[in-house]
């Protein structure tokens, strides 16, 4: 089950934010953060991760910590397989070194969701911080893309798969919300247990 646990939030995450650094120069905050999640978005330098995003935010992504986050950041942006096609940025508010966004997805795996950022400056330079809910929310995507990961992992037996989508079907769409948000995969794991 820790397989398991591990395997399916992060990649969606860390899909989703493969960040790659943008130049400045005398761009305004507002620019420069849609630029770097724009960026981020379609990225294959694994070297990037560290330097725009916080740890913070590698953590809660990838669900490990300290470097095991980094590294699996960096794995997951040299691979590339789950970026979007493109993203809109929108409602970026910028209170100090604070920020926060809107990032609408078209493709990849939260196509068609809009996610809410948190977003710090450090260095001067922007950096993701945290992932914080969902502006827009569609339940049914989001166990699609699940689906399709359990299918293609070769450790979980078909049936098992079936067995765990049917019940992330029956979900409420709080608890799928909070599947992401929270990065708690416990509930994907408690299916799998009843399933086997």
């Amino acid at each position: 089950m820790q397989r398991l646990r591990l395997l399916l939030l992060p990649a969606l995450l860390i899909g989703a934010f493969s960040l790659a650094a943008c130049g400045g120069g005398g761009e305004s905050d507002e620019g420069k953060i849609t630029s770097t999640i724009e960026t981020a978005a379609t990225s294959t330098d694994p070297a990037v991760c560290g330097e725009t995003q916080t740890l913070k935010f590698m953590e809660q992504t990838a669900g490990g910590s300290g470097g095991e986050a980094e590294k699996a950041c960096e794995e997951e942006a040299k691979a590339g397989e789950n970026n979007p096609e493109s993203v809109n940025v929108s409602k970026v508010q910028v209170e100090g070194e604070k920020a926060a966004a809107n990032v609408e997805f078209e493709g990849g795996n939260f196509d068609g969701q809009t996610l809410e950022v948190a977003l710090v400056k450090e260095g001067g330079d922007w950096k993701l911080n945290e992932f914080t809910g969902f502006a827009k929310f569609d339940p049914t995507q989001l166990v699609k893309v699940l689906a399709e990961k359990l299918e293609a992992e070769p450790s979980i037996k078909p049936q098992v798969a079936g067995c765990i989508v049917a019940g992330l079907e029956e979900l409420p769409k709080a608890e799928l919300e909070a599947l992401v948000v929270e990065n708690n995969t416990q509930p994907i794991v408690e299916l799998a247990e009843g399933c086997e």
